[in-house]
């Protein structure tokens, strides 16, 4: 029996001491990284079924005030992973039966004008449209956008690139489209206030999944633990410039915390916010017309690792942010990573920090 008891006490002792060692193994690589990458400020978290297991601030969300990040309340520009966000939206529409994938886009857009082909909204969602994506200074907007559909102004009576469902060709500017229709679906007869999609998102998204640090980032808005924006000029870090992302709330216009991207990962684990349906066809890659795979689903990237786990998430690059958002269905494993400063290339360490909580 005191064998019994010596050795339980021993492997108690022993995985302490393996779970402390992951978390000092990740810290130390995250400090290197913030140092060797000169990076203003960083904020990770880890989730495992539904439990934080990491979750650190590196560095300062304001420089020049001293005010360190803090990962459950500094909120960051998540760029693209806004996208993951809304195909969430998307999906409830989808189950209450308002919206249908694979109908023509003037179904919902009636302002949309006709073209050589018809889109659909799975063809916007998984990047195989024909939408084209920013171009000339179009990343470094400083105009408002009252409206979804004002924001269409910018790229809907541009050709399209290519014949839809032909080829992938990655474009933010479909998911703008995306929205317009989500309004509509979730009924409005007319398009109205940004505010209406962006309070589907926040009452039917947000607020269900208690990301209480998750909103748009509104220009005149006083958004609370907001970071400061910072970019490289040259081997200096200095201020971001200047920009209103309201000509892409969908896309790529909300702000929020590593923690609560956690919570939303973790919501897209097994069936209970969405079914298991709707989170199976969210995330299986799509195909071109000729069978090829795109690796992106309806808001949801692959990422096939060479360890031969596969992950699914999404990153996101901002005027002053940088983001990876990374799930492991097998482990329930969270990833989410933020930096107030672009460019910026994590060279992996997304996914090494993966791999580092999830290989028992």
């Amino acid at each position: 029996m005191k064998k019994l008891v010596f050795s339980l006490t021993l492997l108690f002792f022993w995985t302490g001491i393996y779970a402390q060692t992951k978390e000092a193994q990740a810290d130390e690589k995250l400090k290197a990284f913030v140092a060797s990458a000169n990076v203003p400020g960083l904020s990770v978290s880890i989730m495992q079924k539904g439990a934080l297991v990491f979750s650190k601030g590196y560095g300062f969300a304001d420089v020049e005030n001293r005010i360190p990040v803090d990962p459950a309340k500094t909120k960051f520009r998540i760029g693209s992973v806004a996208k993951t966000l809304t195909a969430a939206g998307l999906a409830l529409l989808y189950e209450q039966g308002k919206i249908d994938l694979d109908v023509p886009i003037q179904q919902y857009v009636p302002i949309w004008p006709k073209k050589k082909y018809q889109i659909t909204l799975r063809q916007l969602a998984g990047h195989i449209a024909g939408i084209r994506h920013y171009k000339g200074n179009e990343f470094l907007s400083a105009k408002n956008y009252p409206s979804v559909t004002d924001g269409l102004t910018i790229f809907m009576n541009d050709p399209l690139i290519n014949k839809p469902g032909t080829e992938y060709s990655y474009s933010s500017y479909g998911w703008n489209l995306i929205s317009a229709a989500m309004e509509k679906a979730n009924g409005g007869s007319t398009f109205l206030q940004t505010s209406d999609f962006l309070e589907l998102m926040q009452q039917q998204v947000f607020n269900r999944l208690e990301m209480t640090e998750t909103v748009a980032e509104k220009v005149g808005e006083d958004i609370h633990n907001l970071t400061k924006f910072y970019v490289r000029n040259g081997a200096e870090i200095v201020k971001a410039p200047y920009v209103d992302n309201s000509y892409k709330w969908a896309g790529g216009g909300f702000v929020g915390t590593s923690v609560d991207l956690c919570k939303f990962g973790q919501a897209h684990m097994k069936a209970g916010f969405l079914r298991q349906s709707t989170l199976k066809e969210w995330m299986t890659s799509q195909k071109t017309s000729d069978g090829r795979e795109t690796n992106y689903g309806i808001g949801w990237r692959t990422f096939k690792r060479p360890s031969g786990k596969t992950f699914y998430g999404h990153s996101g690059g901002s005027v002053g942010g940088i983001t990876y958002f990374l799930i492991h269905k097998e482990s329930q494993t969270v990833l989410a990573i933020t930096a107030n400063v672009s460019p910026l290339n994590y060279n992996g360490i997304q996914f090494e920090l993966m791999e580092l909580f999830i290989n028992n």
